[in-house]
């Protein structure tokens, strides 16, 4: 009999110490990859299995069942929006077994194996910044091998078969995200399986899972403000050594610089970008051209550009979103603007500067007329500092 009281600790574990971090990000649009374990559980018709190897001369008196086993998947998919995504892997459920009791007196050991792959639909609901509810239905193409060996009255019997055959299956679990670039997914799985008779039976799949999103991270450093230079004043000449007193003559004072000039621009995030996107529209490349332009021959110290967006969705979601527009501006200045990168900094101010004012845009339901009126909070500053 397999012990599988440690497989479920470890989950329960895991899943435990992860919801208890920290608030992460959810997993946006792009590709990922993971991989999952857990236990099996299969509900197969063992009776019917070995009654079509033992043939007519046999009856079953009694039947043994271990029917539980540790299962893996791996699996790889595309992640349209926060709510959807489409699913490919294989999975192993493991190996199942049964010992029939024969009369005349002899047994049947059968041990089947099954694997293959899948095609899921996965939606996602998100339930806090961190947390979702997962539900999924898709199809299988699975392999079944059964290995039956005989003893006793049965012992001339030494045989395998094999089954093939597409079948649905579906699931449900939570999800959580422990950092934008790892998710950790806990679910139940039905897969409907073919048994070697013809028949069908199911086997459930209850797993933990670590998902790995690509070319994520949350890692940003602002850039640090340049110290102020110190401003020397010369120091007067001592008195020459007169009997008399003579005037002292003061050196004029050194007055600091005037600070340099500060130009800012502002670029509605609709004129940039799509909707809820980071990708620079041609009409956005069009405003960023003539701002390129406008600079050119000018001397400046430093270029900030700040992301902002409306107070829609979780903050988290948010400042991913600011901080990604606003590199893409900053890519965009230096690859066809011909700007230097290393005057350029980029930050994301979320939606911690609005322009809107609470009691002019009411509501907190994503409305047409609600986001409309947001619009104003949804931009891109660029504040260039020395230009002359």
């Amino acid at each position: 009999m397999k012990n599988h009281h440690s497989l479920r600790l470890i989950a329960l574990a895991s899943l435990g110490a992860l919801c208890a971090a920290g608030p992460a990000l959810a997993q946006e649009q792009g590709s990922y990859l993971g991989l999952g374990i857990g236990q099996s559980s299969a509900k197969l018709n063992d009776a019917a299995m070995a009654g079509s190897v033992l043939g007519s001369g046999f009856g079953i008196t009694a039947l043994e069942r271990d029917r539980r086993d540790t299962g893996y998947k791996l699996f790889g998919g595309w992640q349209f929006n926060r709510y959807l995504a489409l699913e490919a892997g294989y999975f192993r459920l493991g190996e199942f077994s049964s010992v029939a009791s024969t009369l005349p007196a002899g047994s049947l050991d059968t041990h089947i194996k099954m694997q293959g792959v899948n095609l899921d639909l996965v939606a996602t609901l998100p339930i806090t910044d961190s947390l979702s509810a997962l539900g999924r239905i898709g199809g299988t193409y699975a392999r079944n091998r059964a290995d039956f060996v005989g003893s006793g009255a049965a012992a001339a019997i030494n045989h395998e078969q094999r089954a093939r055959g597409s079948n649905a299956k579906y699931g449900a679990g939570l999800q959580y995200a422990f950092s934008p670039s790892l998710l950790v997914r806990g679910e139940v799985e039905r897969y409907r399986m073919n048994d070697t008779t013809g028949g069908h039976g199911n086997v459930d799949l209850v797993s933990v899972s670590l998902v790995f999103p690509l070319g994520r991270s949350s890692n940003y450093s602002a850039p640090r403000a340049a110290a102020p230079q110190p401003v020397y004043v010369a120091q007067a000449p001592a008195p020459a050594p007169v009997l008399a007193p003579a005037p002292v003559v003061m050196a004029p004072m050194v007055m600091p610089p005037a600070p340099p000039p500060v130009r800012r621009v502002s670029f509605s995030a609709e004129s940039l970008f799509g909707f809820d996107r980071s990708t620079v529209r041609p009409e956005g490349q069009a405003a960023l051209d003539n701002f390129s332009r406008e600079l050119a021959g000018s001397s400046y110290q430093v270029i900030n550009v700040e992301g902002h967006t409306d107070r829609l969705g979780s903050e988290a979601y948010n400042q991913h979103l600011s901080e990604q527009r606003a590199e893409a501006v900053k890519r965009y200045l230096v690859d066809s603007g011909k700007l230097e990168a290393s005057k350029i900094a980029a930050v994301g101010r979320s939606e911690s500067q609005p322009l809107t004012k609470p009691e002019d845009c009411k509501g907190s339901k994503q409305t047409a007329a609600l986001i409309a009126c947001l619009q104003p909070d949804r931009r891109v500053d660029i504040e260039v500092v020395g230009t002359r």
